[in-house]
């Protein structure tokens, strides 16, 4: 199974399983992403017992005005920026009241990388209540849906990390 679409729908199934069993929910940000994510947990029948909602927040205005991510730090750091992931987790985390919160903001390309920031540059962001948010800054290759997918499968290979840990 070399497929990322497989690959992704069987982190979603593990996912869904161990959400369920912890009666967690979980909701994402996502920019670079554009709901994919989302759309991955979506696909699951049922998901709608663990994955509460997700914030679409393709622009730096989107971000600031639905998830509270302060201008300031846009302007300081760039919309992909480990600080700026945090500060998209910590506001879905704050927004949807949920247990367990991702985002995901990165430059998937074809344009827009930088030397310092090449495209396949994608910043995530973990919370979990009770813990450390926890930040990676990750360089992906490949076309533009393949950093997007890969982007995903990092997030959902992440999220089943970070679940035995949530305080209840």
């Amino acid at each position: 199974m070399d497929n990322l679409e497989d690959l992704i729908g069987v982190r979603v199934e593990l996912l869904a399983e161990r959400m369920q069993q912890k009666g967690w929910r979980l909701a994402c940000a996502e920019s670079c992403t554009g709901g994919l994510l989302a759309k991955s947990c979506t696909d699951v029948a049922g998901s709608s017992r663990w994955f509460e909602c997700a914030y679409v927040t393709y622009s730096n205005e989107a971000k600031s005005a639905m998830l509270d991510v302060p201008p300031e730090l846009l302007e300081a750091n760039g919309a992909v920026s480990v600080e700026v992931a945090q500060a998209m987790v910590k506001g879905v985390l704050d927004k949807a009241g949920v247990d367990v919160g991702v985002s995901i903001t990165g430059i998937a390309g074809p344009g827009g990388g930088t030397p310092e920031k090449p495209v396949g540059t994608v910043c995530f962001g973990f919370a979990a209540k009770g813990r450390d948010i926890e930040l990676s800054r990750e360089v992906f290759r490949g076309d533009r849906n393949r950093i997007r997918q890969q982007s995903v499968l990092f997030a959902l290979d992440k999220l089943l990390k970070i679940k035995d840990s949530v305080s209840e």
